[in-house]
């Protein structure tokens, strides 16, 4: 692990095929307020990124605006100025100039403006081929809104995004935080979309108390390990790739803090690879091999072939199982 632009900077190899990609992971905590410190600390994240030879890079849930809170006098104004439309110049000027053969793409995550009041979350791409950022084509906006969220925020309702790397190659579907706890929409992805990888872009918390006291068991991290366990699990059971972008750190007016653990994990559902759950990382993984990986996987097990091999939908419209009445 090496320091460089005020970052802890971790690396790794996966294969010494310098044709695949190799991608960089921003584990980064958003100012709130402090909308220019975050564009600031993303360009030097993608300054990091590009001298280490990522061609890929993906920022956490929210990385210009940071999150919400409670006070809705203050928090509506504040995001209202952060608002991606209102930063489009930045994105021509300072992180545009930036990308070349190389250095492809970086993948960002902010609010943007809704159909009435309210803003959606917006998953989005700044790429040389994508003239326009917020072009719908290459956007992705959150399904599943939780908590507070709701009340600043609207659903994509049925969105997806698949986009294929160059040449044809891998193809990527996008979640954002807790759209990941949804297995249909992970089911599709794989199966009926068949992506190599699933990018997930989050700002997923870390604390929340369960408490069994019968079983002696308590954790007040709860959702810090369901993050661990969801994206191991998920990842295995539908055989692709999860390249997971958390943010970290406290919120700077509510003290929640964000779980990090930013990472990838394989088709296999093993963790290759965790940033700190306290501490801002860049991760970069050099030549990932996500379609081999992937077509290992499906030659020792493939899922969704034996699934469908044996289970069918039922005449009444039933996904895969029986009711029958109790007499």
């Amino acid at each position: 692990m090496q320091e460089e632009g005020g970052f802890l900077v971790v690396e790794r190899t996966y294969a010494d095929d310098d044709s695949l990609p190799s991608v960089g992971i921003a584990n980064i905590h958003a100012v709130v307020p402090g909308i220019e410190e975050n564009k600031a600390k993303i360009e030097r994240a993608c300054e990091v990124f590009k001298r280490r030879g990522a061609n890929v890079v993906v920022f956490p849930e929210f990385c210009l605006s940071g999150y919400f809170w409670e006070d809705e006098d203050a928090c509506w104004p504040y995001m209202e100025q952060a608002v991606t439309e209102n930063h489009l110049d930045w994105i021509d000027d300072r992180l545009r100039p930036m990308l070349d053969d190389g250095f492809r793409a970086i993948i960002l995550n902010n609010i943007t403006r809704g159909a009435e009041r309210k803003f959606r979350n917006t998953t989005f791409i700044v790429g040389g081929d994508i003239d326009d950022p917020l072009d719908e084509e290459f956007a992705y906006h959150k399904v599943f809104l939780p908590g507070i969220e709701k009340t600043y925020t609207e659903s994509g309702r049925d969105d997806r995004l698949i986009v294929s790397g160059r040449n044809g190659g891998e193809k990527l579907g996008f979640t954002t935080c807790y759209d990941y706890l949804f297995n249909d929409l992970l089911r599709e992805y794989a199966v009926v979309d068949e992506v190599d990888a699933i990018v997930e872009i989050a700002s997923w918390r870390a604390v929340a108390t369960r408490d069994y006291p019968g079983m002696n068991v308590r954790t007040d991290l709860y959702y810090g390990e369901l993050w661990n366990n969801v994206l191991a699990a998920s990842s295995a059971t539908n055989q692709v790739w999860t390249i997971a972008c958390n943010a970290v750190g406290r919120h700077g007016v509510s003290g929640i803090p964000f779980w990090g653990g930013s990472g990838i994990w394989a088709p296999s559902g093993l963790k290759l690879v965790q940033a700190s759950n306290f501490n801002e990382e860049l991760l970069i993984v050099h030549n990932l091999d996500v379609g081999g990986a992937r077509r290992q996987e499906k030659d020792d097990f493939d899922y969704s072939f034996d699934f469908s091999q044996v289970y069918r939908p039922m005449e009444d419209g039933r996904g895969y199982t029986r009711r029958l009445p109790l007499t």
